[in-house]
């Protein structure tokens, strides 16, 4: 296991102590993989990030913690190790904790685990549940701020929260679902991934509420709980195809998008319009494939250079600033895609 780095920059990054990564490194007994797994992803961070390893510096050792599909935590990753350049002369290092889907004790036993062993903050991406509100306030009681990204905590302790307003996104998504179908029958899919993302319920709430505002007589059809996944999402859009036949339009809020076309594929039906969330890898290529219509976008980037500003105030490394505001929705169409898109 070849590196550079010494075994305490290392035990640091991996939140082990220094003789268990000896022990991975030198291949002695008595550590799971699951440790062993640890040690080669923290020398993995440590190497993309290791243009800031060497600068000098205050250093914050920032853990993020997310449940999304591996698309969006993907994207995450990169703008965040894209920013970390422009934060000079600060030193921000990352430690992140990645799951697609699981039970909620599994999330918090994971911010617990970072409340035990420290961090100077958190940016966390979790459902909306009193089990991870008990668990912010259990970091934020140890001294470690945390920030919301995407989806928000409000009933929490969080320092504050780093995303675009999500009823707007909804409306917006709902105006150009009216402008597209026009006068053109057929009811629209609306896809979430879960019912215990804030963002995510925001968003059907603002969709919903404008197109009953401007286009009552259009019925929505709502599926739920596919986790963004494609294996899962494919049974849940073609169950509801089968059901309703006058489908002619998706709204997906949560993600699975290539699943969903291909339910409608398999099943020989149109689809219209349809409006989705996120530049990630597989959204870029629908869109420039014509197979969306449109993609609502934020600068993530942008999002994430917040999230680590607010951490740095909090430890009075910056200046107090104004509350943060929401992030630009940006209607992304196959004629004005970014030319490096990451999702948000």
């Amino acid at each position: 296991m070849g590196h550079p780095f010494p075994i305490r920059e290392i035990a640091r990054q991996a939140g082990l102590s220094e003789a268990t990564v000896d022990r991975v490194l030198n291949g002695r007994g008595g550590v799971r993989e699951s440790t062993a797994r640890e040690v080669r992803q923290a020398i993995a961070d440590l190497d993309r990030q290791r243009t800031q390893v060497r600068l000098v510096g205050r250093t914050f050792m920032i853990d993020i913690v997310m449940q999304t599909p591996e698309r969006f935590s993907t994207a995450v990753r990169a703008a965040l190790e894209a920013e970390l350049p422009a934060l000079h002369p600060a030193v921000v290092r990352s430690r992140f904790h990645f799951r697609e889907t699981g039970p909620v004790e599994e999330q918090v036993r994971t911010l617990d685990r970072i409340a035990r062993r420290g961090s100077q903050g958190v940016i966390l991406k979790a459902p909306d549940v009193p089990e991870v509100t008990a668990a912010v306030g259990r970091l934020v009681a140890a001294g470690i701020p945390v920030v919301t990204l995407v989806t928000d905590l409000p009933a929490s302790a969080r320092l504050g929260y780093v995303g675009i307003d999500n009823r707007a996104a909804g409306a917006t998504a709902a105006y150009l679902m009216g402008q597209w179908l026009g006068d053109r029958p057929g009811n629209v899919l609306t896809s979430l991934s879960s019912g215990f993302f804030r963002n995510e319920e925001e968003r059907e709430m603002g969709f919903r509420g404008a197109m009953r505002a401007h286009h009552p007589g259009r019925t929505l059809v709502e599926i739920a709980e596919g986790q963004g996944l494609d294996a899962t999402q494919y049974d849940l859009v073609r169950a509801a195809l089968a059901r309703d036949p006058d489908i002619r339009a998706v709204y997906s809020i949560g993600g699975g998008n290539i699943a969903t076309l291909r339910a409608f594929e398999d099943l020989g039906r149109e689809c219209a319009v349809f409006v989705a969330h996120d530049l990630d890898h597989d959204n870029t290529r629908l869109l420039s494939e014509h197979r969306l219509s449109a993609v609502l976008h934020h600068d993530l980037r942008q999002d994430l250079r917040e999230a680590c500003h607010l951490v740095m105030r909090a430890h009075g490394a910056l200046p107090p600033a104004g509350p943060t505001l929401p992030s630009a929705i940006q209607v992304v169409t196959p004629y004005n895609m970014p030319t490096v898109a990451t999702a948000g």
